[in-house]
């Protein structure tokens, strides 16, 4: 090959969530690491944190899609109105710098086809993922971006899925003939969850092998870590809570006893419960830090558990309860996968977490575990790079 690979990344790079961030820094810079020039199309599609358009309201049958317009409209204008602003500019600097994102913001699928027309968005792969970039929104259905069907062809990039999950374990019927269509013009596919290989198996026909999620590909955050930029406590309790505080607000109370040490919970702006312990505003980088320094990690989210396990920090998964209940998947199936399933406490029984608490883990009998993760994910993007260089010797 006369040069490094240009790879370009479709995922969820804007959000001001840490594990979208973290999945986005994962694969970017594992791929960096290999030798390609990967960055990310810039890619900002109003629908996913701001609404996006209403429908024609006088219809009924999109009484439910314009709910959900409206609702995230009006947390984006929360958050405008109300948002910490020291802590947007740190997620806006981790953006720039730490994923290196730059260039037009692009809006419509019409916006990314005419970019990928241009010297600029020529690259010899195309990929996206991770996240839930397959996940049919209510408002606005199947994005064709995320499954880069581009009209114009994209001028020959290869087309490649790293670990897109659809969000749950069925595809409704009414996107299936969509997906299918767009799944049959990948070069290769790979998904996050082996329900995600049976959906794309049953609707195309086709095989899809099965990734850890990019945090787990890359694995060392040391970098991120150890940034001296911010200072963190050590010893703490960190308590990373999404979506609910049912049943984590107990565990991280009889954790904090058991241990005498206070709980520290990031901020979270879509928060809608009493803090917990005292809440804190890290950087991205400052997240994986206070992680890193922490003395226990109490979590209901599959990113606090990865990085749990990747910083090797004694911790407990508690589970979301009632609709939540079936974001846990993800969780429990790492934790099966790596031999830690006895971390995870039900929301409904956080009494379980006392006899939890003092259990030691063993580190090393995890190790080959995550490593054979790891290897599952190195192993299918370093064949897509191969055949990359191959393709372009004869170029």
């Amino acid at each position: 090959m006369s040069g490094a690979p240009r790879i370009g990344i479709l995922t969820y790079q804007f959000s001001e969530n840490v594990g979208a961030l973290m999945q986005a820094y994962g694969l970017r810079t594992w791929l960096r690491q290999q030798g390609a020039d990967a960055k990310f199309v810039n890619y900002r599609p109003d629908y996913v944190e701001g609404g996006g358009a209403l429908r024609n309201i006088l219809s009924p049958a999109n009484a439910k899609a314009n709910a959900k317009v409206m609702f995230l409209k009006l947390m984006a204008a929360k958050q405008a109105l109300f948002e910490d602003k020291a802590q947007y500019r740190m997620f806006q600097r981790f953006q720039a710098e730490k994923l290196g994102v730059d260039g037009p913001v692009l809006k419509t699928l019409a916006d990314v086809d005419a970019f990928l027309r241009t010297p600029a968005g020529k690259f010899d792969i195309l990929i996206c993922g991770s996240d839930q970039v397959w996940a049919p929104s209510l408002q606005f259905g199947i994005d064709p971006v995320y499954y880069l069907a581009f009209p114009g062809g994209a001028q020959g990039a290869r087309i490649v899925s790293y670990a897109p999950s659809f969000g749950k374990a069925q595809l409704d019927e009414g996107y299936r003939d969509e997906a299918a269509r767009y799944l049959a013009r990948f070069d290769s596919i790979s998904v996050r969850e082996r329900s995600g290989a049976a959906i794309v198996e049953r609707i195309s026909g086709r095989s899809a092998s099965v990734v850890p999620d990019p945090t787990i590909l890359l694995g060392d955050y040391g970098a991120l870590a150890h940034d001296p930029a911010e200072p963190v406590s050590q010893g703490h309790i960190f308590c990373y809570a999404l979506r609910s505080s049912e049943g984590i607000r107990d565990v991280a109370s009889m954790v904090s006893r058991r241990f005498g040490t206070e709980v520290l919970s990031p901020y979270n702006p879509h928060r809608r419960w009493a803090e917990i312990g005292r809440t804190i505003k890290p950087s991205p980088g400052g997240w994986v830090a206070h992680i890193a320094q922490a003395g226990f990690v109490v979590t209901n989210s599959f990113h606090g558990t990865v990085f749990s396990i990747l910083l090797r920090k004694p911790f407990l998964t508690v589970g979301l309860t009632g609709k939540r209940a079936g974001m846990n998947e993800r969780a429990r199936n790492l934790l099966e996968t790596v031999g830690l399933s006895h971390r995870f406490v039900p929301g409904e029984e956080p009494a379980m977490a006392t006899r939890l608490m003092d259990e030691p883990i063993d580190w090393d009998a995890v190790a080959p575990l995550l490593q054979k993760l790891q290897d599952d994910g190195r192993n299918f993007l370093k064949a897509e790079l191969m055949r990359t260089n191959r393709q372009d010797s004869f170029v």
